[in-house]
């Protein structure tokens, strides 16, 4: 009786597929977590907008802010799932340099995020000429 070397669960192909089916949902995921926290932004610029005060665009930035580093963090991991199976140095390299960029992005953002609250914090003492 012979005794099977490595028991396949699920055959490559497949697994790719499912793979492939976790990449879109998460990428859409990521989409739809960017899309919806530009459109809250939008509707709390427009509140915001008549009163032309600079201290109340911070929480509008602020909300953008999180909304989009969340998104970035779906869109990551969208990325290294996608290289997870059997992945050639051509796609590990991609997913450096994405990774990287996408890693930077999300560092300075947090940095921006951070600095608002401290502003805000400080009871938003911020004047004209430092408001971005």
């Amino acid at each position: 009786m012979a005794v099977p070397v490595a028991l396949e669960v699920l055959p490559e192909e497949s697994l790719r597929v499912v793979v492939d089916t976790f990449v879109r949902l998460v990428e859409a995921a990521g989409a739809v977590v960017i899309f919806l926290g530009a459109l809250i932004a939008l509707v709390k610029f427009a509140r915001a907008l008549p009163q032309r005060d600079p201290n109340k665009f911070i929480p509008v930035r602020l909300s953008l802010g999180r909304y989009l580093a969340l998104g970035l963090e779906f869109q990551l991991a969208s990325d290294v799932l996608r290289t997870a199976i059997a992945p050639s140095y051509e796609e590990l390299g991609k997913l450096a340099a994405v990774a990287a960029i996408r890693t930077a992005l999300n560092f300075f953002l947090a940095r921006e995020i951070a600095a608002e609250r401290r502003a805000v914090g400080e009871g938003g003492a911020r004047g004209p000429q430092q408001a971005a």
